[in-house]
């Protein structure tokens, strides 16, 4: 179910179940069809579940930085940089594709692996960088405890994720009839994309397996209709063309 509400620059749309790499489920915000490809500065949004035997086999990037956030199990990344390390859960990784790079990202555990990995466009004079990886393991991650929850900062405020793009990027988990006010920078766009539960975002009912997307506000206020996971993302645009062929950003 997508619904849109123009006054308000806000809208809410549906995941959708595709497959992806060797076998690999996802449930897919963007990009999914012609009208609904990007929502810069983000250029993809999946949702993972990766079975053993499964993955991502060794293939190119170019022009946008990916993060790849674990929920459970874990992903060995390889990449020809030189670089090979292990993702466990609540721990995230980043590559900067730059001008190229080509990786692999297969599960290594025999427990189902699951995880979001986003997409961030670069801004085009920053496309032709030189490749990068970082990881960033769960101990390293900051949690903030608030009323009624917690809140785990991927990127943004002290957290030692750093991208080329302006962004806040959050996991949150809240008790049934917690309360989240998050301000929103004048100049950010972003979405709320529900794990398990069901919130009230300004006054709209979000449920499982969909985002609220909103630009123009100056707040978001998150209610909990019943006990939540969610991920928070919003960042600043490029305001420049996407051009998405697979797996290059160009």
């Amino acid at each position: 179910m997508d619904t849109h509400d123009s006054e308000k620059n806000v809208f809410i749309q549906s995941a959708i179940e595709m497959s992806e790499g060797d076998g690999v489920d996802v449930d897919r915000l963007f990009p999914v069809t012609r009208d609904r490809m990007n929502f810069d500065p983000f250029v993809l949004w999946d949702n993972f579940n990766i079975g053993p035997g499964h993955g991502f086999p060794t293939h190119p990037h170019r022009g946008f930085e990916a993060i790849t956030y674990m929920f459970s199990g874990s992903i060995e990344h390889k990449d020809n940089l030189g670089n090979q390390s292990r993702v466990t859960s609540g721990g995230a990784q980043r590559f900067t594709a730059g001008r190229g790079i080509e990786h692999s990202e297969m599960p290594d555990t025999q427990e189902m692996s699951k995880g979001i990995q986003l997409w961030v466009n670069l801004a085009k004079d920053l496309k032709s960088i030189e490749p990068s990886y970082q990881q960033v393991d769960k101990d390293n991650i900051p949690v903030k405890e608030i009323e009624g929850g917690k809140i785990s900062i991927i990127v943004g405020d002290e957290s030692p994720v750093k991208l080329n793009t302006p962004v806040r990027y959050l996991e949150v988990s809240l008790d049934n009839d917690a309360i989240l006010t998050e301000p929103v920078p004048s100049d950010f766009r972003g979405f709320v994309y529900v794990l398990s539960g069901q919130l009230s975002i300004n006054g709209k009912l979000v449920e499982q397996r969909q985002a609220f997307y909103f630009e123009n506000i100056e707040e978001l206020k998150v209610k909990t209709v019943t006990k939540s996971h969610f991920m928070l993302c919003m960042g600043k645009p490029h305001k420049e063309p996407i051009r998405q062929y697979g797996p290059f950003v160009d």
